[in-house]
């Protein structure tokens, strides 16, 4: 009997394969989420030389936030491999189901998977900050005022339940298979961890042109006004490029990171759950129910203009302007 044969032999015995196989199938066959696991070591290795490096400067590394961004990314794992079969996954077996084309999975498909992938996350991230349910999630990913690998890991648990996979649906309607877009996502999840950084200053001219790098993502988490909501892209730059929201790194702007309306708790329910309070706090405001209903799609900063009111009520005339004096 050969090695492999008394390996084999042995996770018979042990019951670890009958284990795994009755497993619901979102658990046993969630590559993204094994995609993770085994690229977790290399993030906290990673993570590990970085704080070597910027340890003694505190405005580039916090120990205790960088924990609590470790703790925030576990809770969105967690939540995503107990509950994307339940939620997501139907959804795209039923659009492959009746998928439009049968395609082989060869080079050339898999290379349309991840360009396919990829320019979906782009218009997903790009309504995850122009549309304000989504934005609910996203925002704790910026709510850091720093800028460090662990910033990456700063995920919300609530993902799965604002249904920002949707925007992938259409793949699997078209006949890219569902499995292969879950890979293709965490593969450039995984790129992505690396563009955190502020070690990295900027690359080859041409890695510049094509790649979302870590000089395109600074700007992306900066909260300067010239640097809000631009560098959408995940792996690629090119779609910023080609829709007119790509914005250089410059010398003389640093990027200033967070939010604009800054969230300083070290909660994680809160850092999860605040902008959904702020959200449903501005939709109980008095008002027509589509008036309310529109924080859910409007953009984050968007308020509903304050009501009307009568000027016999206020002594004030239709044609009167308020004078400066009157302002201050």
């Amino acid at each position: 009997m050969i090695p492999v044969d008394m390996i084999q032999a042995m996770l018979e015995d042990s019951g670890l394969i009958s284990l795994w196989q009755a497993l619901p199938p979102w658990l046993a066959l969630d590559e993204r989420q094994l995609i993770f696991v085994i690229a977790t070591p290399l993030f906290i290795a990673v993570a590990l030389w970085e704080y070597l490096r910027i340890r003694h400067d505190n405005r580039l590394m916090n120990v205790p936030e960088a924990m609590r961004n470790f703790a925030l990314g576990a809770g969105y794992q967690t939540t995503e491999l107990l509950l994307a079969g339940l939620i997501a996954f139907p959804a795209y077996a039923l659009c492959y189901h009746y998928r439009l084309l049968d395609l082989e999975l060869n080079w050339a498909t898999g290379f349309l998977t991840f360009l396919g992938v990829d320019f979906c996350f782009y218009w997903m991230h790009r309504a995850s900050h122009r549309i304000r349910w989504f934005w609910a999630a996203h925002v704790v990913h910026h709510s850091s005022e720093r800028m460090n690998f662990s910033t990456a890991m700063r995920q919300n648990a609530t993902n799965i339940f604002n249904g920002m996979w949707i925007f992938y649906l259409p793949l699997a309607l078209i006949g890219l298979n569902p499995v292969w877009i879950g890979v293709a996502y965490a593969l450039s999840l995984v790129y992505q961890f690396f563009v955190h950084t502020t070690l990295v200053g900027r690359l080859p001219v041409l890695v510049e042109l094509v790649f979302n790098t870590p000089s395109h993502h600074r700007v992306h988490h900066g909260r300067n006004p010239e640097y809000i909501d631009r560098n959408y892209g995940g792996t690629l730059i090119l779609w910023d490029r080609l829709f007119g929201t790509f914005t250089p790194e410059l010398d003389s702007t640093p990027a200033e990171y967070g939010i604009t309306r800054q969230v300083h708790s070290r909660n994680l329910i809160v850092l999860w759950t605040h902008e959904y309070v702020d959200m449903f706090r501005d939709m109980a405001h008095p008002g027509s129910l589509l008036s309310r209903l529109q924080h859910l799609w409007k953009p984050p900063e968007w308020q509903r203009p304050a009501p009307k009111t009568n000027p016999k009520d206020t002594g004030q005339h239709h044609d009167r302007t308020p004078t400066d004096a009157e302002h201050t």
